[in-house]
């Protein structure tokens, strides 16, 4: 490679150029973006992760060979460019960050040719997602690529730099660990040493950061890598990573806190985004009363309202039998939504049955008058929820979803105001809304098995105050626990956890978890809570979820840089693949036909 690497140094990144340069010799190096040859000079846009500089071979400056190979280059080929600093000799490029300037090149070297490329490096381009994935390292050129892999470096030193300066200490806990399957799927591996024995791969460093909490360690962090081997979507994959932390003798305003300003740093340093001090704090309960979700996005103000006790009399049989039977009657109104025709309802219908819903009922405002299918059925009572507590205007439409399960009322029309935010345009672009959501139920009940399961995990203390209704009345118990919800969007959640073996037990116990189970699965934690735990509790970021949102991107598979499908497979390595038979014989394994 001649002179290049050996003795001249890459001295500039292509997009750092700028006419302070002007004069300067430097040495770039990276791939041809694009070529121009207007025969007398030829023109190359050269790019490296900083960006493009425009590079200018003339034959009089870089000699008949020079210009010849100069002459010969093809896009994504690599190359190395050795040459002076000028000002660009036409009009400036306002869309490059060394549009002032180019180089004009001395010397040039081919470092290595590119075959045919399966689809261009360019911001936007047309092949699928398949295609992309196959060739994840092409893939990964791009510059909307480029943008999120450098965001989130940058958002994990932000990270460290924030927990450092507030005396955590950086822990690597292990990957190679016991099953404990309570929730999802474990990713199993053998062992070679102990044929029919197990690993797991661990879904996150709970117990652990707990132990190191009761080792005396205090403040921890990690960026963790986690798996969970469950059916994805655009936000889940089978591993991702985590921003854990676990601190002692803290309350939840102390986890929230210093969470809270990490946030705060991360989107003002790399978005230029402010952030709430303090961020605003509403409980489960009140979320799920206002929007409907425990995930609500607050950056538009549309409500729900709950007129189940004044329709209950109304002679609209079908939102009167549901409060009777103890159901929901739920409201929302769309400012200025009486113009949507019967399409755009038909449509929303459809869209809150994917919820549960049965249907949607509507009313619209004209002056003083109500139209639409229910209007027939207004009494004063309905007229009052309507006109007061929705607070319907002239030119408003109210949408309604009653059912005899209050939780399927609120779901559908929680995901209808989200829905409705969306498509509405009532989310103004590039805008950020953050809330905590504080004082989580400790249990609910599984559909399918009727049986009761943790809301976060089994490890969350229960309030204090909630602590007799552990045995009598479960569902009634609330814990301190608190997730931080971005644009709709759960970034991170967390709890103070229970320190106290005897609470731990009982819990346990709640959960149709036995004595001789829980031992069996966590003894090594009831152990650890015996000998002097202090109180502590922690948080866990999604990384790849934050990331996402700060480069905004509606898919993490974008701020991964080696992703898996909804299948869990690498398309670029073909991965999960068959292994040869004497690899299963030494582990004792056989495969079931």
């Amino acid at each position: 490679m001649g002179k290049f690497i050996h003795e001249w140094k890459k001295s500039h990144g292509a997009g750092e150029l700028r006419a302070q340069h002007e004069g300067q010799t430097v040495v770039l190096m990276g791939w041809v973006d694009a070529t121009r040859d207007h025969g007398k000079a030829v023109f190359v846009d050269l790019r490296d992760r900083s960006g493009l500089c425009q590079v200018v071979f003339d034959a009089a400056d870089i000699g008949d060979e020079g210009f010849e190979l100069a002459g010969g280059l093809r896009q994504e080929y690599v190359v190395a460019v050795r040459g002076t600093v000028r000002k660009r000799a036409g009009k400036p490029n306002p869309n490059l960050s060394s549009g002032e300037i180019e180089v004009l090149a001395a010397n040039l070297e081919l470092l290595n040719r590119s075959a045919p490329m399966p689809f261009p490096v360019a911001d936007e381009v047309d092949a699928g997602e398949t295609t992309r994935l196959r060739y994840r390292f092409l893939d990964l050129r791009r510059g909307p690529l480029q943008h999120a892999m450098i965001t989130r470096s940058r958002a994990a030193q932000v990270a460290r730099s924030h927990f450092d300066a507030e005396g955590f200490l950086e822990f690597e806990t292990p990957i190679l660990t016991r099953s404990t399957p309570e929730g999802a799927r474990d990713y199993l591996v053998p062992s070679r040493v102990s044929a029919g024995t197990f690993y797991a791969l661990p879904q996150s460093p709970q117990l652990f950061k707990q132990l190191l909490q009761v080792a005396g360690y205090e403040r921890y962090y990690q960026i963790a890598r986690c798996f969970r081997d469950e059916d994805l979507r655009a936000d889940r994959q089978p591993e991702f990573t985590q921003i854990d932390i676990e601190m002692s003798f803290v309350s939840p305003d102390d986890v929230m806190d210093v969470c809270g300003r990490m946030v705060s740093k991360m989107f003002t340093e790399l978005r230029g985004a402010g952030v709430p001090d303090p961020i605003p704090r509403i409980s489960y309960a009140e979320a799920m009363s206002r929007y409907g979700v425990d995930n609500p996005d607050v950056r538009f103000e549309m409500e729900l309202e709950d007129i189940t006790e004044k329709a209950a009399t109304c002679d609209f049989k079908v939102f009167s039998a549901v409060a009777s039977a103890g159901g929901r009657v739920i409201g929302l109104c769309v400012e200025g939504g009486a113009k949507m025709s019967r399409k755009d309802i038909d449509a929303l219908t459809d869209f809150v049955k994917t919820y549960g819903a049965k249907g949607l009922a509507w009313v619209k405002r004209s002056g003083d008058d109500l139209s639409g299918p229910v209007s027939k059925f207004v009494d004063d009572s309905l007229r009052s929820a309507l006109l007061g507590d929705m607070k319907m205007k002239d030119g408003d439409l109210g949408l309604f979803i009653a059912d005899g399960d209050a939780s399927v009322a609120l779901t559908a029309a929680g995901r209808l105001r989200a829905h409705l935010g969306q498509t509405l345009g009532l989310v103004s672009p590039g805008s950020f809304g953050f809330v905590w959501i504080t004082d989580f139920p400790m249990f609910e009940r599984d559909d399918e098995t009727g049986r009761l399961v943790a809301m976060h995990h089994p490890f969350t203390a229960p309030k204090e105050e909630d602590l007799h209704l552990l045995e009598t009345d479960p569902l009634a118990v609330r814990t301190s626990a608190y997730d931080i919800v971005v644009n709709g969007q759960e970034i991170g959640g967390g709890s103070i956890r229970i320190h106290d073996q005897a609470v731990q037990s009982r819990v346990f116990r709640a959960l149709g978890i036995e004595e001789e189970e829980a031992r069996a699965k966590f003894g090594f934690l009831l152990d650890a809570l015996s000998f002097g735990a202090p109180p502590h509790g922690g948080l866990a970021f999604g990384f790849d979820r934050l990331i996402s949102i700060l480069v905004g991107s509606d898919s993490i598979r974008d701020v991964i840089a080696f992703p898996k499908t909804t299948r869990a497979a690498c398309l670029m390595t073909q991965a999960p693949s068959q292994v040869d038979g004497a690899q299963l014989e030494e582990l004792g394994l056989q495969l079931k036909k």
